[in-house]
């Protein structure tokens, strides 16, 4: 009988603690993705011409775009740098010290001067800060996740660890509000001198109470039944040695939502623009409307992995990505408004949210607690050097040898085969993988 009571005791303190564990996981996420997209965006349409001037506008997008990826590269090394924090000191601890490097780099972004201030300077202190929040957001999303997973009950774990995820489509929405803010109260070339910068300054604010909110909560119960068992023996390579597998299928299985994400989002804006001749509004809108959509699509995929499990629906959502990727451009391609949201809705709020829904617990799920921060973290970072980070530039690539001439071209085709084929990794990445849906998460013998 007592060993009832304190079961359902563990519950009910589970239960009245974990909207406040959401809340905090998923406003650190929201803030950590909404500078990280506004830079994407950025790079499409402001700083080709701030920090790359002396370039063609094409060449200024792919050298937009290369530093750009820098963030990318820089993720993983975030991820293994903050794991090994994550695991040895706690989650909670990592967790404020990545939102504060990514809140400084991006307060620092925003008073950066341009080319014309320091010359080749300017672009490569752009790329040091890219790489340092990269640094954070490689960090972060691990520690995101675990928060909210190791206090989530099994039955109902992929559902609880998807708000987190919700924090892409939240940051989504409030990065391309804030450019249409600023481009209405900075118009024309004073959105370029100056407009630009405000949302990167004005997110130091969110900063300041996502860090009140994430150091009034608790460490997780797993790390403290763990903590007075850690060992000595270096996290990275441990997870490494006895976990590489996982750590490489869990990036494989992000290829088919990661690249085509970017495609999506970042690419859209240059090909929509440069292209189509859309209006950047439009698609900044049909944005805002696919994140909207997202941030309720996401938990509902992920609350049906809990029920069919994590790889049945993965499968799903790489099978809707591989029939979507020439629909989505056939939509776009019309030019009419309408038509052009939904696509974007299409390809984020139903393809895209399948696959990424369930994904922080189906990879979270497989690594034991002492290595959980550091192994999550790699098999989610290493998809932005493979996939991510480089989506944009093949897509550029593809596009600009035949970007004067008529739609009848195949170059945005062979950029839908480029999402097909991504789709396929995640396919049979998936079917390798164990599922651990109803059950409890991976542990060390």
């Amino acid at each position: 009988m007592p060993v009832l009571d304190l079961e359902r005791k563990d519950e009910t303190t589970t239960r009245e603690t974990l909207f406040p564990i959401i809340v905090a996981s998923t406003l650190g996420s929201a803030i950590e993705w909404s500078d990280f997209f506004y830079y994407s965006f950025l790079a499409v349409t402001v700083f080709p011409v701030v920090f790359f001037p002396r370039l063609d506008p094409s060449t200024g997008i792919v050298a937009s775009f290369t530093a750009n990826f820098v963030g990318f590269v820089a993720r993983p090394l975030g991820g293994a740098l903050f794991g090994r924090f994550g695991d040895r000191v706690g989650r909670k601890s990592t967790l404020v010290a990545t939102l504060l490097l990514i809140g400084i780099t991006t307060m620092l972004m925003g008073v950066l001067p341009g080319y014309a201030s320091l010359g080749i300077v300017a672009p490569l202190l752009l790329a040091l800060l890219r790489f340092l929040q990269g640094v954070g957001v490689g960090g972060e999303w691990g520690g995101s996740v675990l928060l909210t997973m190791e206090f989530s009950e099994q039955r109902h774990r992929g559902f609880w660890t998807s708000w987190p995820q919700t924090g892409v489509p939240i940051g989504l929405a409030l990065s391309s509000a804030s450019i249409l803010l600023f481009e209405n109260l900075y118009p024309g070339e004073a959105f370029q001198s100056v407009g630009w910068r405000m949302p990167f300054l004005l997110s130091s604010m969110l900063v300041v109470v996502g860090l009140y909110i994430r150091l009034r909560i608790p460490e997780t119960p797993a790390f403290l039944r763990l903590k007075s068992r850690l060992q000595t023996t270096p996290i990275f390579w441990d997870a490494w040695r006895l976990h590489w597998q996982e750590i490489l299928l869990s990036a494989l299985v992000r290829c088919g939502e990661q690249a085509p994400f970017y495609i999506f989002t970042t690419f859209a804006l240059s090909y929509g623009v440069q292209v189509l001749h859309l209006d950047a509004p439009l698609l900044y809108t049909g944005l805002i409307v696919a994140a909207g959509v997202s941030f309720f699509t996401m938990p509902a995929f992920a609350a049906l992995s809990d029920r069919i499990g994590r790889r049945s629906t993965t499968i799903c959502g790489a099978l809707a990505m591989m029939l979507f990727a020439f629909p989505y451009f056939l939509l776009l391609n019309t030019r009419i408004p309408g038509l052009v949201v939904l696509s974007l809705a299409l390809a984020l709020g139903c393809a895209h949210a399948c696959l990424y829904g369930p994904q922080s617990s189906f990879i979270a799920e497989r690594f034991p607690t002492r290595l959980r921060y550091t192994g999550t973290s790699l098999g989610y970072q290493l998809a932005s050097i493979i996939a991510g980070g480089p989506a944009p530039i093949v897509a550029t690539y593809l596009l600009a040898p035949s970007s004067s001439q008529s739609l009848v071209t195949p170059a945005w085709g062979l950029i839908a085969l480029y999402i097909v084929a991504t789709a396929l990794v995640s396919f049979f990445a998936a079917l390798s993988l164990k599922d651990f849906a109803g059950q409890a998460p991976a542990e060390e013998a």
